[in-house]
């Protein structure tokens, strides 16, 4: 039995916690942790699509053919979705901080060689290293939990996913008059100066980590979850160049199928494992990581469908005939909606929950796709429904992120955010390709252009989708709306000593 005065002593350090975790206000210096944090994170969401704009540019420049290009993309994402998995859970081993900076400067390096990149060949292996930059997003979540007062993590979370997004759709708007104005090799000048930057602030501002998940890295985890993941996406990129039936994209799959159930029968025999499966059954992290593949899946076509659709001619019977610089435009009220969706949703699910934030999420996201089915032959309802599409969009990213969250313990929140983000880019990367499969699989006769049916069916195609991610949201655990204290508590830091597992 514990003695009284170690007792005592246990409670007034519980006490004290519990004082400053529901701190009304901002303690010293969070605004400068915060500001470090988000140029982390726009620094790597930035460079996921910055390159996209200039696909054409770098095609005719290398003489590459639609395959080989599609690698500049390819091997980013590929790198990057390891990379969450493995630095997540050396983050919490080693460092939330160390982590980061490690992972940020080699991004950086991988950003300078595609900066001087003269041959295909080279742009294409400087993209992979630039995956690495990946760990700043799910380390993020955990610095914020653990260095943050408790009321002012669910809005940070919240910000934090959203400049994720706004990255992703800001990268697409901004090459176009950079690539006009000098070449593409600024597009990745500039970005190492906000990678820079990024390095710079997390060095001077964040503090290392309290909480430390110790233990040894699954080299075997590693090697099983890298292969499926590599395999899966690898299929979904090459899908429709290979053919979607054909043996190799085919083999893929198997291979990815077959990896992925090795690597869940290892891990539960690994005493250390790279991912805590018991964490991934949990309902509330289940629910989240099938939403977000859902979510995934049914919001990224719009990222590259409407400007593609923005640029057809108005020959084809549809189209704006754009230029890249002005179909980057239509991106624009979707990033700017973002930016304000998030802090109020975040401050909606403090408040309530948030089950009902997600559901409200996947809801206004049909939304945004059942507009651009219906009326993409007009401007201003293609304004209107990326602006829709935002608040979407913003909404499932801060739902997402604190759902997960508050529901593990702080030495796991880089593990369990870093599978939400890959659950995500497989969902995207799926959606991405099908609806490129979808809209170009049938023609404007007598010309290249694809026919306008393959866009609609698209967006229609995200909008069931996000209807079936609704019904996932619902069938989470909990009510739509929870008191407040409740609510507020899940988010809460827990005392270090909590076990890990």
């Amino acid at each position: 039995m514990e003695p009284p005065e170690e007792r005592a002593m246990s409670d007034a350090k519980a006490s004290n916690i519990a004082a400053s975790s529901d701190s009304p206000t901002p303690t010293p210096g969070v605004t400068a942790p915060f500001t470090a944090l988000l140029i982390a994170v726009l620094s790597f969401s930035l460079m996921q699509t910055m390159v996209v704009p200039a696909l054409p540019d770098l095609q005719r420049e290398f003489d590459a053919s639609t395959t080989g290009i599609s690698w500049v993309i390819s091997s980013f994402l590929l790198t990057a979705s390891v990379a969450t998995a493995l630095l997540g859970r050396v983050g919490d081993m080693f460092g939330k901080r160390r982590v980061p900076i490690a992972s940020l400067t080699v991004f950086a390096v991988g950003t300078l060689l595609c900066a001087v990149a003269n041959s295909l060949g080279l742009l294409i292996a400087a993209r992979a290293v630039q995956g690495v930059g990946s760990a700043a997003f799910p380390l993020a979540f955990g610095i914020v939990r653990e260095q943050f007062p408790r009321k002012r993590v669910p809005v940070a979370i919240g910000m934090i996913s959203s400049t994720f997004g706004i990255g992703f759709g800001i990268g697409l708007v901004i090459p176009g008059p950079i690539v006009d104005a000098l070449s593409w090799h600024w597009i990745f000048w500039l970005g190492l100066v906000v990678i820079v930057l990024g390095i710079l602030a997390v060095a001077a501002f964040i503090k290392e980590s309290p909480n430390r998940s110790p233990g040894r890295i699954d080299w075997i985890g590693v090697v099983l979850l890298s292969g499926a993941v590599v395999a899966l996406l690898l299929a979904i990129s090459e899908g429709r160049s290979w053919g979607w039936g054909s043996a190799g994209v085919i083999s893929l799959f198997v291979a990815a199928v077959v990896l992925g159930a090795v690597f869940v029968a290892a891990e539960r025999r690994i005493q250390e494992p790279l991912i805590d499966i018991d964490l991934l059954r949990r309902p509330a992290v289940a629910t989240s990581h099938v939403a977000a593949l859902i979510i995934g899946f049914g919001m990224y076509g719009a990222f590259t469908l409407v400007p593609l659709l923005a640029q057809t001619p108005s020959q084809a019977g549809y189209g704006f005939g754009a230029s890249v610089t002005e179909a980057g435009l239509f991106m624009v009220p979707m990033a700017v909606t973002m930016l304000f969706a998030s802090p109020l949703v975040s401050r909606l699910g403090a408040a309530i929950g948030w089950k009902l934030p997600l559901v409200l999420a996947c809801l206004i996201g049909l939304v945004g796709f059942v507009i651009y089915a219906g009326a993409h032959d007009s401007e201003w309802a293609m304004y209107v429904g990326s602006g829709v599409l935002g608040i979407g969009v913003g909404f499932a990213f801060a739902a997402l992120a604190n759902l997960v969250v508050s529901a593990v313990d702080p030495r796991q929140v880089g593990e369990a955010t870093g599978i939400n983000t890959i659950m995500r880019t497989i969902g995207g990367s799926l959606g991405a390709q099908i609806g490129a499969s979808i809209v170009a699989s049938k023609t404007v006769p007598g010309t290249p252009f694809p026919a306008e049916s393959g866009y609609t069916t698209a967006f229609v195609m995200s909008a069931v989708a996000l209807g079936v991610a609704t019904l996932a949201a619902l069938a989470g655990p909990g009510s739509l709306r929870k008191n407040a204290a409740a609510s507020t508590g899940a988010a809460a830091p827990e005392p270090s000593g909590s076990p890990a597992r």
